[in-house]
């Protein structure tokens, strides 16, 4: 027993495993995932991809949670208001959040990161996410005798003013996983124009729940449960993160190589059955994480009356249920079914190819035939809509590129009908707005001015059943024009680990995961 006490107190003054040590013991999770980050630097990734935001979220911190259907709960800040004009938000940081280096976050940490990353000289990656802001140009860049809109109150409050009305709730929501604060007082003094190539990214110093151990470039990542992170501990010691091949994440998994891999742990409904055979649950997701839509060019396809007929020509349920197989529902809007707009969207509607028939006899139409592009590995499903508009009377040819070529095209005007699919956002313009624009007029459309119009009065209302109106009236002349028309949204399957609890599976799809709260025993 003396033995015992004494090599304990040894151990009691031995120190502590640091970043960069790699020697942490104890519980480890073994995460995969099937593309690596290419930069620890989090506004420097040239892909800008969600598995480099993965890694970002673990070693760095967000102002906040993004849950899978669209709340909101405190990471950095605890709370946050904004102004009745919605021009300007305050966010109340934790006064227990603190850096790796146990130097305590501020605001002026905020402050300072963002005037490094809008600092024209400095060669940030992504600088356009910070145009939001007052005083900087369309790039993100600070304009020089303009009032920056980034600047810290007090110690822990933090106040952004916007370019446009903007809710905190939607600024968080739409920008939060681009932006992270830095431990500037390590960075003092550095010249913003090589801040990217400083050796300090290659064993970086954040404020997240998981702090630098070692990096294999490329290939593996390994970091420490941040024992001091304001939200608690995660319940484990160390986290491999590991790159391989995505048909072998669910292979290790079962062989119990892995414990979690990356983006819910997502799998396909045939791979679901051989996950329930080899004693693994599967999770079916609440939460839509794909929107398929048919891009229109209103410029080939002038006539609203046209794309309203090749709408009510396709058969959504059908083609909905042969693409996800029981995981999504038809849709009529772009409004998330789960989201805090769902009420303002357009239903689905039911097939009426009778309607159709009549929309196009109304328009003139001289059964002209459209090109219909897709990739590959939707050619099946092209080939349903084909059979689909020509029970109406729509002829359709099909053309097969992959999905930059198929995007360009119908930029460009080539096609007059194309396949896509995207990640919604809980966002009422997440989709619209964008791809209804001057900058980037995607389906061609004539006068954008009723779009904008309608877009700008969402944009500048804060008040929130005003708000719902608004979207609700955008919406219904969505439905009208049919610029593009909304086909369906769909769930995801997730492959519940077998040795890790209290994962947020849903929300990890939308680029952040809870770790502070898993546990492994």
């Amino acid at each position: 027993m003396a033995a015992a006490l004494a090599l304990a107190a040894l151990l009691a003054l031995l120190p502590a495993c640091g970043p960069g040590d790699g020697k942490v013991a104890g519980v480890t999770v073994n995460y995969g995932i099937s593309n690596p980050w290419d930069s620890l630097m989090p506004y420097n990734s040239i892909s800008g991809s969600n598995y480099a935001r993965m890694i970002y979220d673990k070693l760095y911190d967000r102002l906040a949670y993004v849950h899978a259907d669209g709340r909101l709960s405190p990471r950095a800040a605890k709370s946050w208001e904004g102004s009745e004009d919605g021009h300007t938000a305050l966010f109340h940081l934790d006064e227990q959040a603190a850096f790796h280096d146990g130097t305590p976050v501020t605001a002026e940490h905020w402050v300072e990161t963002f005037t490094l990353m809008t600092d024209p000289a400095c060669p940030v990656l992504g600088r356009g996410n910070f145009s939001v802001f007052t005083g900087t140009d369309q790039d993100g860049c600070r304009v020089a005798g303009e009032t920056f809109g980034v600047e810290a109150v007090d110690e822990y409050t933090l106040k952004f003013t916007f370019r446009d009305p903007t809710t905190p709730e939607d600024f968080l929501l739409n920008k939060n996983r681009e932006f992270y604060v830095l431990p500037t007082h390590l960075l003092e003094g550095e010249d913003p124009a090589g801040l990217m190539e400083l050796e300090f990214w290659k064993a970086p110093v954040g404020s997240g729940p998981c702090r630098f151990l070692e990096e294999v470039p490329g290939s593996r990542l390994t970091l420490a449960a941040n024992p001091d992170y304001q939200l608690g501990r995660p319940g484990f010691d160390k986290l491999v993160i590991t790159v391989m091949d995505k048909s072998n994440l669910l292979t290790a998994l079962i062989a119990g190589d892995m414990d979690y891999y990356a983006i819910g742990g997502n799998i396909t409904t045939e791979n679901a059955s051989l996950a329930e055979s080899s004693g693994l649950t599967v999770l079916k997701g609440t939460v839509p994480n794909t929107f398929f839509e048919l891009m229109l060019n209103a410029e080939r396809i002038p006539d609203a009356r046209v794309r309203r007929a090749i709408e009510l020509a396709l058969d959504k349920e059908l083609l909905c249920e042969q693409s996800t197989h029981g995981l999504g529902r038809p849709a009529g809007s772009s409004l998330s079914p789960e989201g805090p707009y769902a009420a303002a969207a357009e239903p689905a509607g039911a097939r009426d190819v009778e309607g159709a028939r009549s929309l196009l006899a109304e328009a003139g139409y001289d059964g002209r035939s459209y090109t219909l592009v897709c990739t590959s590995n939707r050619a099946g499903l092209a080939a349903l809509m084909q059979q689909n508009l020509a029970e109406a009377g729509i002829n359709i040819t099909i053309e097969t590129v992959d999905s930059a070529a198929m995007f360009a095209g119908m930029a460009d005007g080539t096609y007059d009908l194309g396949i896509a699919s995207h990640t919604p956002a809980a966002l009422p313009l997440w989709f619209t707005e964008p791809r209804l624009s001057e900058t980037n007029n995607l389906f061609h459309i004539a006068d954008l001015t009723p779009y904008s119009q309608r877009i700008q009065a969402i944009r500048a209302e804060t008040d929130v059943d005003k708000r719902m109106e608004l979207v609700a009236e955008l919406d219904s002349y969505l439905a009208q024009e049919r610029p593009f028309i909304p086909l369906w949204f769909g769930t995801a399957l997730h492959v519940q680990s077998p040795t890790v609890a209290n994962i947020d599976y849903p929300s990890a799809s939308f680029s952040n995961e809870n770790v502070w709260e898993w546990v492994k025993e």
